[in-house]
């Protein structure tokens, strides 16, 4: 009798646990749309990146709402796409270019280190451009997606990356405020850099 007590009262703090991390889940994913309706509003952001515009993985959902003239869908080459996002960015457009596998993004760090870290430096000043781009470290839950997408690289990215700003978005209150000052900061110098990484929790926003 004891037993089955003491099993019942398990089962039920599990139960408790589980709808908790559900509510918090659900906030985490509709502040990440909240954040991109807010950007989307204004007239200079573009979306690009694989499933921005067609379903393919969970960052998909988050776009969902956008307008879409904002939406470049593109394929597989992260190489590609972060070069083309800084181009966009010396035209006068604010990209939010995104990379649903942080391990991924590794692909592009050529460009990412070599051309928007240093951008500033190297025209002494010229061009600030502003990039916001988002990755996710993959989910493990419910299923896990296996060890070339779940990787955390935040702090060998943030060796790599000098002036880019880098933000891990660990709680759901951290991350409308995070992305509203990647679009509207200002920089000190003129050789400061407007690039922001910012990095999300797939485990939080595969919530259904």
């Amino acid at each position: 009798m004891v037993d089955n007590l003491t099993k019942q009262k398990e089962e039920m703090a599990k139960f408790q646990e589980a709808e908790m991390l559900k509510h918090l889940d659900l906030k985490y994913k509709n502040e990440i749309i909240r954040s991109m309706e807010w950007l989307g509003e204004k007239e200079n952001t573009i979306f690009l990146g694989q499933s921005v515009k067609y379903s393919g993985n969970a960052m998909y959902n988050t776009t969902k709402t956008i307008p879409e003239n904002k939406l470049v869908e593109l394929p597989v080459f992260e190489d590609v796409q972060m070069g083309m996002s800084l181009g966009m960015a010396y035209e006068g457009f604010v990209p939010i270019t995104s990379y649903p596998r942080f391990d991924f993004l590794i692909c592009a760090v050529n460009q990412l280190v070599n051309h928007l870290d240093k951008i500033t430096i190297i025209s002494e000043g010229q061009f600030q451009p502003r990039v916001i781009i988002r990755t996710s470290i993959g989910s493990r839950i419910p299923l896990d997606a296996g060890e070339q997408h779940t990787q955390d690289h935040t702090q060998a990215f943030k060796n790599l990356l000098k002036r880019v700003d880098v933000v891990v978005l660990d709680e759901w209150h951290d991350i409308f405020p995070a992305f509203k000052h990647a679009y509207e900061r200002q920089p000190v110098t003129k050789y400061d850099s407007l690039v922001t990484l910012l990095i999300e929790w797939g485990d939080h926003y595969n919530a259904k």
